[in-house]
């Protein structure tokens, strides 16, 4: 199992550039994309890229590629470099054409229980800045997670030295359960109330397109852009943080169901009238794995008041400490959590047979839920014969990933509305 352990020994944070960003396309991925949007995407998936590259992976002829892409040139979406040079006498010198980077900018936000995350990115998915400000409300209102909001897109433009009319499409990753095509937050443990239209409020206050979803769903965009997902097909997320989500991608496009509002992992019920979980119903997967349910155990073992001034995260550490060092009640929690990790990921095997499962989240710092022994049951529960193992790998990131995949959330709901202007008629 491969284990990554810190942002920059496997995401490039500063730039893509190079490599680009976004999922590898190939000529049977365009879906409902125009062809120049389909080109576009690829100079951007690639860096930097030839037009015979374009033709070659597009299966287009070059006389299309070359006329396409002198529209993008004229668009100001793309343009001209040096390309990799050649042998001496080879021939005139190569042309490679790249995203034109400042062209239009875009914001990701991750929202969270303690602190919001926020990046700038520009049209090639470079992050030019990025900030974080704690947070300690609990249940907010509307207006209140909106001043959150405020107060973090002016840190971060005041720290790159851009303007609010620079930023073209905003993304924000919201933990709970997000109608994505309304914008509305039917249900999450930041807010007070249910079926909020942050979308609509946000629009009204800020005047920028934006484009919500679930956290877990921003972080398996994160996967996709910029990380393992880019070459692969097929895959699911699995986050344990606060809550536990999921996010799974099919044929290179993120899978949110029929009404745009799965994938809730965590809200499925491993035991009828179990542990009660923050959603306010029993039994839920995330009850018995995420933040606050370790918690509520590691009161009992540590000897110590849910109400105590210790923060749930610094109770957790404390907890793992103790767990490293032979405490048998301590162990005893983290190996009945990672059981029920065992389990969950047995279920989403046998449901979406991914060829890959990414553990991700702060908790994936305690090895014992990606151990040896949880992998091994996860292999156990799940039906095996004919059926090549599945991988899983765990990449242990902070926020700053979950906003970056907020800010590919955003760049891509801008390029199709870029795209889509496009093939109006006049």
């Amino acid at each position: 199992m491969r284990i990554a352990s810190t942002l920059e020994s496997y995401f490039d944070v500063s730039t893509p550039q190079g490599n680009g960003c976004g999922p590898r396309l190939k000529s049977t991925t365009g879906g409902k994309r125009t062809l120049k949007q389909r080109i576009f995407e690829f100079v951007r998936s690639s860096g930097q890229t030839a037009r015979t590259d374009i033709s070659r992976a597009l299966d287009i002829s070059p006389g299309s590629a070359t006329t396409l892409t002198a529209d993008l040139i004229e668009a100001g979406y793309l343009r001209e470099v040096a390309g990799l040079t050649r042998e001496a006498g080879r021939g005139r010198p190569p042309v490679a054409l790249e995203v034109v980077q400042d062209a239009h900018y875009v914001i990701g936000i991750k929202l969270s229980d303690e602190k919001n995350t926020a990046v700038l990115a520009d049209f090639a998915g470079n992050m030019v800045a990025d900030c974080s400000l704690p947070n300690d409300l609990g249940r907010r209102d509307l207006e209140a997670l909106l001043d959150e909001i405020s107060a973090l897109m002016e840190t971060l433009l005041e720290e790159s030295g851009n303007v609010m009319a620079d930023v073209k499409s905003v993304g924000i990753g919201v933990s709970g359960i997000i109608d994505h095509e309304a914008g509305t937050v039917l249900w999450s443990p930041l807010l007070q109330l249910r079926e909020v239209a942050l979308g609509d409020a946000f629009i009204a206050r800020f005047g920028i397109p934006v484009s919500l979803d679930n956290d877990a769903n921003v972080l398996t965009l994160a996967e996709l852009w910029f990380g393992a997902g880019r070459d692969m097909d097929n895959f699911a997320v699995v986050t344990i943080e606060h809550g536990v989500g999921m996010g799974v991608v099919v044929n290179k496009q993120l899978y949110r169901g029929a009404q745009g509002k799965g994938l809730e992992l965590g809200h499925t019920k491993v035991q009828l009238d179990g542990a009660l979980c923050r959603c306010g119903q029993r039994g839920c997967l995330e009850a018995y794995l995420a933040d606050y349910a370790l918690a509520r155990e590691a009161a009992t073992a540590l000897g110590r008041s849910l109400d105590t001034d210790q923060s749930p995260q610094e109770m957790l550490e404390n907890l793992f400490l103790k767990a490293k060092a032979g405490d048998l009640a301590a162990q005893t929690i983290f190996n009945r959590a990672g059981r029920y990790l065992s389990a969950g990921l047995s279920n989403v095997i046998q449901l979406f047979d991914p060829p890959l499962i990414i553990l991700s989240g702060e908790r994936m710092q305690y090895d014992y839920l990606y151990g040896q022994e949880v992998i091994a049951e996860m292999h156990s529960l799940t039906l095996s014969e004919g059926r090549t193992p599945c991988m899983v790998e765990t990449h242990a990131w902070g926020d700053l990933i979950w906003a970056r995949g907020a800010s590919a959330l955003a760049l891509s709901a801008m390029t199709d509305r870029l795209f889509s202007k496009e093939t109006q008629p006049a």
